[in-house]
């Protein structure tokens, strides 16, 4: 089934929340994150849509001063993984990115995510202990890039 990636608003707010519960029920961010996420100015916010409904979430943060970018989330609701969506919200992300260095944490036992990841390039450059509520390790993983066009 198609869906479409576009820039998520303020709007998305409700929907978003429950992503986030669904997705990340031991991490899930508060509603001032979340308000902060889809609002911060220079913020990269996007959402997958299928069927008038949001189906997954990222969202990047530029620091051009620190060298890279920090993917904050991503997230796609468990019934609609395996279908492409996170990659495509990665990849969406990235180009709408500027620094040649992206990073993102990942919990140490997702997977999933990790083979996804390394899949598009990112690779293991630290493990944060502890960092995740539960003290779940996080692994911090960041991809090089070359930017041409900006």
């Amino acid at each position: 089934m198609p869906y479409t990636i576009i820039p998520a608003t303020l709007r998305d707010l409700n929907a978003l929340r429950e992503l986030e519960k669904i997705c990340f029920p031991l991490d899930a961010w508060s509603l001032f994150d979340l308000v902060a996420v889809l609002t911060f100015p220079n913020v990269v916010r996007l959402k997958a849509m299928q069927d008038d409904k949001m189906v997954g979430f990222i969202a990047g943060d530029p620091r051009p001063s620190e060298g890279f970018a920090w993917i904050a989330t991503v997230g796609v609701l468990p019934s609609y993984r395996q279908q492409g969506i996170g990659r495509a919200l990665l990849q969406a992300c990235e180009d709408q990115l500027s620094t040649t260095s992206v990073r993102l944490s990942v919990r140490k036992k997702n997977d999933v995510a990790i083979q996804l990841y390394r899949n598009e390039g990112y690779q293991t450059i630290d493990i944060w202990k502890n960092y995740y509520k539960g003290g779940a390790d996080a692994v911090i993983m960041e991809k090089r890039r070359i930017i041409t066009g900006f």
